[in-house]
This record gives structure tokens, C-alpha cells and sequence, in this order.
């Protein structure tokens, strides 16, 4: 059991991580805001039932992403919105475009990828149904484990592993299409 008088202590750590995923599911600063808020309350509340030694930033992405489900996912204020760009850590892109490979061994994928913008990624991300897109983000832009993302999304390992599939494999299409349409890769035959 953890106490709730080293609460903030414990937690402070992960609150701009946590502001960071509220923003790319709510979508808006605002409502990404209100959503840390509630969740921080939620997590000192309960605070007493967390075993120590446990992993304390799935916990929290636990409570922060079942309190979207249960309350923003329904009432979004602004669906149409998309803020992704005052994410620092966008760990997504960075992998996909953003590295620097040495010239000799690059292949023609990272060539286009390389040649795609902030704006087409995210858009492609944005894209995904909204299952696919909270495992695709707490997996590649966050880093949890299929255990720790079951964990987080309450749903079985197999399921996580199924939207992971799936939604990396229509992040592949949807940024394959943006590549065809560029010319930037070839149309198959």
C-alpha cells in the first residue's frame, strides 16, 4: 500500500507524460487538461490502494485512460480538433521520418518516410479508428508492453496484439497512400 502524503512525490514525475497522451486522445489542450486534472484526483483518492513496487506510470495510464473512456470519449467539445502538434516527445515520427540513416545502407522506405511531414503522420495516425490508435500510441509513442497496455486498456493480451496489428497495418496503407499519390512510391501492379 502506498501513502497518499508522498503522493505528489511519486507522481510528479509522470504528469507531463500523462498531459501528453490526454492530448493525443482528447485531442484538445483544454480537455487534455481537465482530463490530468481528474485522473490526479482519481490516483490520490485510490492512492492507498496501490501496491508499492508495481509499475506507478501504468497505474496512472490505467486511470487516466479509463477515465476517457468512461467520460470525454462520449462529450468530446471539439471532435475536429487536432493539437498533436505541441507534442514534444512524438516518438512515432521521429522513428518513422525523423532519423538520420547513414546514406549507404538506406532502403526506398526510408526514403520516402524521410520525404513525409509532421502533418501527414499525424494525419495518418489521427486516422486509425480509436481502438487501434490508443494501442498503436501507448505501444510505439509510449512504450508500455502488450501487458501493460492490456493492463491500461483492460482488454486481453491477444486483443492488444490484434490492434496493434491492425492498426499498424492501416498506419502502413494509409502513409503508402500519401506515398502513391505523391509519387513517391511506385503503384503496384
Amino acid at each position: 500500500m502506498a501513502d497518499q502524503a508522498t503522493f505528489a512525490e511519486d507522481t510528479e514525475q509522470f504528469m507531463g507524460s500523462l498531459y501528453s497522451a490526454a492530448l493525443r486522445m482528447t485531442r484538445n489542450p483544454s480537455d487534455a487538461e481537465d482530463l490530468v486534472q481528474e485522473t490526479y484526483l482519481k490516483a490520490y483518492r485510490s492512492y492507498d490502494s496501490f501496491r508499492a513496487g508495481t509499475n506507478l506510470k501504468a497505474w496512472l495510464y490505467r486511470i487516466l485512460t479509463n477515465t476517457f473512456i468512461n467520460a470525454y470519449r462520449a462529450r468530446r467539445r471539439h471532435p475536429e480538433e487536432t493539437e498533436l502538434e505541441e507534442v514534444e516527445d512524438f516518438y512515432l515520427f521521429h522513428r518513422l521520418g525523423g532519423l538520420e540513416a547513414a546514406a549507404a545502407g538506406r532502403s526506398a522506405e526510408d526514403e520516402v518516410l524521410e520525404s513525409m511531414t509532421d502533418e501527414e503522420v499525424k494525419q495518418a495516425i489521427e486516422s486509425l479508428p480509436e481502438a487501434f490508435r490508443m494501442a498503436v500510441l501507448l505501444a510505439d509513442v509510449e512504450g508500455f508492453s502488450y501487458k501493460e497496455i492490456a493492463g491500461i486498456m483492460d482488454v486481453p493480451i491477444g486483443t492488444v496484439m490484434s490492434r496493434l496489428h491492425r492498426g499498424r497495418r492501416a498506419l502502413q496503407k494509409a502513409l503508402h497512400e500519401y506515398g502513391m499519390a505523391r509519387g513517391l512510391v511506385a503503384a503496384e501492379s
